[in-house]
This record gives structure tokens, sequence and C-alpha cells, in this order.
């Protein structure tokens, strides 16, 4: 246990209790007084790594809250941030102070471990423009997706300008570093939360120690106009006054600070000099009611008149983070350029506090523009930060923020510190792949944390993971069976569809080359180039060539004809129609093939690969260049459009009393895809003895999509194949091909 000992005399103890609790009632002060006792020993002697000490840095933190209005368990929490690093034993925090605020403390230090993580270039090597705001993004939603109490990101903005702060009064090698990361991070992030006091000094600082010069140039060129700018405001404050006085209208009127990297911004983003920016002389209007900020528009307007295209309407349009306010420019007195800002009281709260002022002022519902679904969850917190006044059950609004977390998302680190982001129950195997393809297929273990984990492990934020890879290999056919539960991204699945795919091509492709190379021995052209014989044949390469006989969409006489004319100076084929396979023989027939062509047997007939006719089909003949006749069915799409361009070379053609041999045809199969599901097929149509030549799978969307090339010697075969496939389990759908 941690003895409390008073080290603030009793009169300094109240000064600070009251700066820091001045607005909170009895009992609350007295959580802030027990926060206060029990941090100022533990923290003795202690330092960050910054080297500021840790009591005054909570102070400054709690500071920072109590200016922004936050409660007094945030605040209490502010000043508690270092205690789990440095108790004994951490449960001690909830024993003294409950639940929630050791929580929102331990939240703090969880989001402080990100602290590595988040350094410009942590990743390796030196990121361009690009990859760096690509991952200054996904850090920004990852500190959001880290915690289930959006007031932790509010105490870790505090924490982070108080840092800077420190490296204003003390100069250090590292606070360069440290500025970059506050204005890729934690600005945006106080920007998109609201707390536009929080991030106008983050900028600012940040920009002094990031280029001194610019920043001081600024400072300077506001600081020799000072007196004259505040004379002018004076003025224009006084002649504004007597007119909404007037009018009736109940209005505060109050001279605007102009923040300095808002200038430097506008100056170098825009062009322009000092002298053309309209709001550095500014006043702001703050009023009842809707009703009374255009009434008082109207008034500027008449008054003095506006600069044109320099109107903004927020409160009709709000910004997608709720800002809302009237924004206009002016030709003041003497002709100087004056921008007006006119809002009520409830948008001034949340203009200066952002969600924090929604534990004292309610917005009315939503009124956000937010774009994509992070912005929304922006929103959703918001709203529920309001709701908290309305809520009696504390627990009930504790498991509201869990249900609205940015749970769809889960945010991960690579050992070098690279944030992933990937889908809500993304595992290991889903890391690898969004890594780089190939190492998500040779992937083969994983540690997270430094600890051994199973590759279907949900990941969670936070987490850093590191993939143990073999040398080489491929991905595992259990990766796909989402009962399994190895992959939950669209484009680690597709990945791995993609790589049995091509290994299932490369069989084709290395069977073929076979067929080829037998036949370019046998006919002894070994001289023969695979680029040409494939050009030979029209396909563009060898491989393509290959997959083509593997498939039996090439023929072997083809090919020796091409041989021939590579090597003997025989006239090349002519590019013909689509064809399918020659008729496969039982015997050597010559040109018998039990096909009869206008009543005439012994020509020589290919059997088009459009429509794959088997008897009995109807079918008809097409007679092409150098091939012979193609035969189709009389209800191919195919024929008839080549029978229209050339009806003068359609001939009757039927089946002969005898057909010798087997007939080539697909079988197509739709299925519930699982494992072991081509095994069964192909094990029932072996029942059959179904002779089968050709695979070709694809799943989709949990179902998978085979075609089966088989040999049949009739439609009768043909029907008794389907019929048995059919009866395979899972199997949805058979037909022909």
């Amino acid at each position: 246990m941690v003895s409390v000992v008073q080290l603030h005399p009793p009169g300094e103890r109240e000064a600070l209790l009251d700066s820091l609790g001045q607005d909170l009632a009895l009992a609350d002060r007295e959580v802030l007084a027990r926060a206060l006792d029990f941090a100022e020993p533990l923290y003795a002697g202690h330092a960050l790594s910054t080297g500021e000490p840790v009591w005054p840095h909570a102070l400054g933190l709690a500071g920072s809250l109590a200016a922004i209005g936050m409660d007094a368990q945030s605040r209490a929490s502010g000043i508690l941030f270092a205690a789990p690093k440095y108790l004994a034993k951490p449960e001690e925090l909830r024993e003294k102070f409950g639940a929630e605020i050791a929580s929102l403390a331990a939240g703090v230090e969880k989001l402080y471990q990100l602290r590595v993580s988040t350094r410009p270039g942590r990743a390796g090597g030196k990121p361009s423009d690009e990859e760096q705001e690509k991952q200054s993004e996904v850090l920004r939603k990852m500190v959001l997706a880290m915690v289930e109490d959006i007031r932790v990101v509010l105490i870790r903005l505090a924490s982070r300008t108080q840092t800077l702060r420190f490296f204003a009064k003390n100069p250090t090698a590292e606070r360069e570093g440290y500025a970059q990361e506050s204005l890729d991070i934690y600005a945006p992030l106080a920007n998109r939360l609201g707390m536009w006091q929080l991030k106008w000094e983050i900028e600012d600082l940040s920009l002094r120690f990031i280029d001194p010069e610019g920043y001081k140039r600024v400072a300077q060129m506001l600081d020799e106009k000072r007196a004259e700018r505040e004379a002018f405001i004076r003025s224009v404050t006084a002649q504004l006054a007597r007119e909404l006085d007037a009018a009736g209208i109940r209005a505060e009127i109050q001279g605007r600070p102009k923040h300095i990297f808002s200038i430097y911004n506008k100056m170098r983003a825009k062009e322009l000099a000092f002298s053309e920016i309209f709001d550095v002389r500014a006043v702001r209007v703050i009023v009842d009611s809707i009703k009374d900020c255009y009434a008082v528009l109207g008034i500027v307007h008449n008054l003095w008149a506006p600069i044109p295209q320099e109107f903004d309407d927020y409160i009709s349009r709000p910004k997608a983070n709720l800002y809302r306010s009237l924004h206009t420019a002016v030709t003041g007195p003497d002709g100087r350029a004056l921008e007006v800002q006119i809002r009520t009281q409830e948008m001034h709260q949340h203009a200066e506090f952002g969600v924090a002022a929604h534990w004292r002022y309610k917005e009315a519902g939503a009124g956000a523009r937010a774009e994509g679904a992070f912005e929304e969850k922006i929103a959703w917190l918001r709203q529920l930060l309001a709701w908290r006044d309305e809520v009696a059950d504390s627990a009930e609004w504790v498991e509201r923020f869990k249900h609205a977390a940015l749970d769809d998302t889960v945010y991960v680190m690579t050992p070098q510190g690279k944030v992933v982001d990937l889908p809500a129950g993304s595992t290991p195997v889903d890391f690898a792949y969004a890594l780089h393809t190939d190492l998500g297929h040779r992937c083969r273990g994983a540690k997270v944390d430094g600890h051994m984990v199973p590759l279907d492990t949900p990941l969670k934020n936070g987490q850093r993971v590191e993939i143990v890879s073999a040398k080489v290999g491929g991905p595992s056919r259990d990766w796909l069976n989402a009962e399994l539960g190895y992959l939950r991204s669209h484009r680690a699945r597709q990945k791995v569809r993609q790589w049995f795919n091509n290994q299932a091509l490369a069989d084709t492709v290395a069977a073929g080359r076979a067929i080829v190379e037998r036949e370019m021995n046998r006919e002894g052209e070994g001289r023969a180039k695979l680029d040409t014989l494939a050009s030979t044949l029209g396909f563009a390469k060898p491989d393509d060539l290959f997959a083509a006989v593997a498939r039996d969409e090439v023929n072997l006489r083809q090919i020796q004809v091409a041989l021939r004319t590579l090597v003997k100076g025989e006239p090349a084929p002519a590019p013909a129609e689509p064809a399918g396979p020659a008729m496969r023989k039982t015997k050597s027939g010559g040109g018998d093939s039990g096909i009869l062509v206008v009543g005439i047997d012994h020509l020589l007939t290919q059997l088009a690969r459009c429509c794959k006719p088997v008897p009995p089909d109807p079918i008809r003949g097409f007679v092409t260049r150098g091939r012979g006749v193609s035969i189709h069915r009389e209800d191919c799409p195919s024929f008839h459009n080549l029978a229209d361009k050339h009806p003068e070379r359609v001939i009757d053609a039927d089946w002969g009393a005898k057909n010798i041999g087997a007939f080539s045809v697909d079988m197509v199969v739709v299925a519930a895809d699982r494992q072991g599901l081509l095994r069964d097929v192909g094990e029932a149509l072996a029942r059959e003895k179904i002779n089968v030549t050709a695979v070709n799978t694809q799943s989709k969307q949990d179902l998978a999509y085979m075609r089966f090339t088989c040999d049949v010697a009739d439609l009768d075969q043909l029907r008794r194949a389907i019929a048995v496939v059919k009866d395979v389990g899972g199997v949805l759908r058979v037909s022909r091909g």
C-alpha cells in the first residue's frame, strides 16, 4: 500500500484544488483531493521518458482537462495517469477510487504504450508523404479503436499538450519528432473530436519546434500589429454593440485571437501575404438563438460591405466534426478586412470544448454530415457522450459505449511498428496476406506479443504480430473452410483460391507439354521451336498451347500437321472455326468416324468444342478450311452464326449405325463448397466407368462451380452420370455443359 504523505502546505494544496476543481460539486472535489494526495508521493522522484517529472506533468494534464470542462472522474484519472505503472498492486487503484477511474487510468497507460509505434518512420526506412499520411490515418483510427471510453483519448490529448509545453521550456533534440507526431496523429484527432482548445495549442507548439523561423515570423507580424489591432477591435466592438442593442438583440461580443498555425498554413497553401489574411482582425458574436444569429448577420452586412465569396453558413451545413457557426468577412472601418463569427452559446461551448461540452450542454440530434463509416462512428460516440446525462444507470451507458466502439476493424502492428488495419476477427493468416501475398502462402505459424499462437486465433487491437514462414510452399486447403476460421478478409481468401487455381493450371500445362513433346519426338521434329509451333496453331505462347492440348481443344493430328509444316515446308493449315477434339476411337479406323456426312462415311470430321455433340443429338456439318467437316448440334448458337455467314458450307450429317469410340462432353456441377467434394464427385463418375479427362473448379461465396470434361458413349450414359452426381452430398445442380 502507498502511504499518503501530504507534501503541499495546506494553503497551497487548497489553491491547487481550487484551480483544478472550482466548478465541481463538493463530493467531486473530494475525489479530486484524494487523487492528489495519492499521486504526489507515488510520483516523487519519477520522470517520464521525455525527462519531465511525472508530478508536474500530471498537474498540467489535469489543468487542461479542467479548462475544457471535463468531469471529476476524468480529471482524477488524469492525475492518476501513471499510477498503474508505479503501483506494486494495480488493483489498489480500483480499491481506492472505483472501477471507472481505474479503467480510465489503465486505458491511458495502454495508449501510452503506442507511443513507440507512432513515431514517424518507425516502420522502417524513410516513408513517402503518401505512405506517411496513410499510416497516420490508420494510427488515428487505432487510437480510437483501442478504447471503450472516449474520455481516455481526451486525457491522452491533454497529456500530449502538456508534453509540448514542457519542450517549450526545455529544448531537447527529440522534441521535433514529438512535434511531427503530434501534427500527424494528435491534432487531427483533436479536430475530429471537436477539442479545438487542445488542437490549437498542439498545432502552435508543434510548429514552433518544426519550423522555428516560420513560427517566429508569423508571431512577430501579429505582435507588431497588436496595439493597432486591439484598438481597431475595440472600436468595431463598440459600434456593433450599439447596433445590436438598438435592435433588441442580447449578445456577447469578444475579440478572437488568431491561431498562428492557421495563419502559417494559409499563407503557405494559398501563397498569400500577411496583409491578405482577412481573419487576422476578428470578432465573435455569441447570442441566444439561431434566429438571432441570422439577425446579427444582417446587421453586420448592413454596417459594413461583405467581401465576396468569404461567407460560410456552418449552421445549416455543419462541418463533419459538428462545428456550427456563421462566418463572414467584411470591409470594416478604414477599409480594413474584418472576420465576424456568429454563433449561439450552445454552439460556442461545442466549438471551444468539443465532446467535453456534452457533459453540460446537450446538442439536439446528430447534425453531422460525416462521410464514411469511421466518421459516422465518431458522431455516434459524440451522441453517447450527450446521452450520459439522460441515462440513470451508468452501467447501461458503458454498455452502449461498448456497442459503439470502432469494432468493425482491428488494428495490429508488425514487429517494426507499422500498423495494419484488418476486418474484425482477422487471424494471423489474414495479417500475413495483408503484408505480402507470398508471405501469406508461406505462413506456417505466428507470434502474438512474443507468444506462439494457433493460426486461427482472432487478433485484437494493439497486438504485435510476427509471422513464422517456410522458405517455400503454399497455403492449405483447410484455410478455405469457413467453419475452421482461418480466414476473415476477402483479400486473403481470394489469394488462396487464386493459388490453387494457378496450381491446377500448372498441372494442366505440364500434362499438355508432355503430349506435345512426345509428338515432336515421334515426328522427329525436336528442333522445332515451341514459340513458332504455338503461333502456327493460333496461340500467343506455348503454355496456352499446352493447356489447350491437355483439355483436348487441340488434337494430335493438328499438332502433327503443324510440325510437318514447320520442318518440311508444307502449307500451313488455315485457322478454322473453333473445333473440339476428334472422336476417340477404340480401334483404328482411318477416316471411319461413325458419322455420315451427306450419306458418306470415311470423311475427316471434327466434333465442335462449342457444343460437343453426343449420339443421338441432331447434328449438322460445316466445311472448314483445312480440317475437314466440323460437326455441331443443330441448336448450337455458334453453328447458326457460321451458317448465317457461309450458308454454302453447311451440309447434312447424321450418326452412323455403329458409332465407334467415346465422345467428349462437358458436365457442369454447382455444389456447396466443402472439403472432399471433388473426390466424392470423381468417385461417383468412376463407379459409372466414366473417364474424366479434364476438371476446372472455382469457389465463390462458399459455392463450388466445377466443369468436368468426360468421355461418354452416348446420351444415355451421360444421363446416368448426371443422375449419380446429383446424389453426391452437397450437390445443388448438375447440367450438361
